[in-house]
C-alpha cells in the first residue's frame, strides 16, 4: 500500500497532507524517515509513525461522536444537517454511517463506522446490545414506573424488552437501559406514563460510556479496547 494511501484510508492526514508531511520529516517507517508519499508499505507489518506516534492499520473505523442536538443521524439529508457532517473530509470520503438512530433533537453518544457486519450485529434485535439514556421529564414519573418498565411496556401492538429505570429523588429525570432500538421508543415509553421527555442523551453503548471530554459535535476514534468491547457485545 503507498503510504498517502495508508494515512487517508486511517483518516488522518490526506494525501497533499501526507506529501508534505513526509517532506518535512515527520513520518516514519520501521524507525526510518520517509519523504516520498508514494513509498510502498506493508501495513500490516510496518511499523508506521507519525510525529512520534504510532499509526496503526485498521480495515474498518469505528468514530465516537458526541451527536449535538438538530443533527439527523444519517449520511445524507435534504432538510437538515447529518452527522457525518461533523467529520473532516478524510473521513468522510471513507463513507462512514451511523450505527443505528438518535432523533435529531437527542444528544450524546453515536458510533459511526464502515464495518458493516459488525454494525448488523450490534443493530440486531438478537443481540440485546445495551443503550444508556440519561432524560429529563416535564412531570414526575408516577410511583411503580420502575417495575412497569422491568416487565416490559405495551405500546400499541409493540411489547417493549424489559428495560431498566433508574428515576432521580423528584423523578422528574433519571437514566433508562434498553437494549432494543423501537422508534421514539424512551418517549413513548415516557408517554405511557403520562410524562413528556424534554430532554434525552444517551451516555452509553455496548456498555462503552460516552468519552466525557468530547464536546457535543465533537468526535475520537475508538480504543483498541473499545474496539474489542464492541466485537464482544453482539455475543453476549
Amino acid at each position: 500500500m503507498r503510504l498517502d494511501k495508508f494515512f487517508s484510508d486511517m483518516g488522518l492526514l490526506s494525501r497533499r497532507d501526507c506529501a508534505r508531511a513526509a517532506a518535512r520529516g515527520e513520518i516514519t517507517v520501521n524507525g526510518a524517515p520517509v519523504t516520498r508519499a508514494d513509498a510502498k508499505i506493508n501495513e500490516e507489518k510496518d511499523e508506521v509513525f507519525y510525529r512520534g506516534e504510532r499509526v496503526a492499520f485498521s480495515r474498518f473505523v469505528y468514530v465516537m461522536l458526541h451527536k449535538p442536538q438538530g443533527y439527523i443521524s444519517a449520511t445524507e439529508d435534504g432538510n437538515a444537517p447529518v452527522v457525518t457532517e461533523l467529520l473532516p473530509d478524510t473521513l468522510q470520503k471513507r463513507a462512514l454511517f451511523p450505527c443505528g438512530r438518535l432523533d435529531k433533537d437527542t444528544t450524546g453518544f453515536l458510533l459511526l463506522t464502515d464495518d458493516g457486519t459488525l454494525a448488523h450485529l450490534l443493530l440486531s434485535p438478537k443481540r440485546h446490545v445495551s443503550k444508556c439514556y440519561a432524560f429529563s421529564l416535564d412531570a414526575p414519573l408516577p410511583a411503580g414506573a420502575e417495575e412497569r418498565f422491568a416487565a416490559g411496556v405495551r405500546l400499541g401492538e409493540e411489547l417493549c424488552k424489559s428495560a431498566l429505570l433508574s428515576p432521580t429523588d423528584d423523578r422528574k429525570g433519571g437514566t433508562i437501559v434498553i437494549t432494543e432500538g423501537k422508534y421514539h421508543q424512551i418517549k413513548r415509553m415516557m408517554q405511557s406514563e403520562g410524562c413528556t421527555v424534554t430532554a434525552l442523551k444517551r451516555t452509553a453503548f455496548a456498555g462503552i460510556p460516552l468519552d466525557e471530554g468530547l464536546a457535543p459535535g465533537e468526535w475520537r476514534y475508538f480504543t483498541d479496547e473499545e474496539i474489542a468491547t464492541l466485537e464482544k457485545a453482539p455475543k453476549k
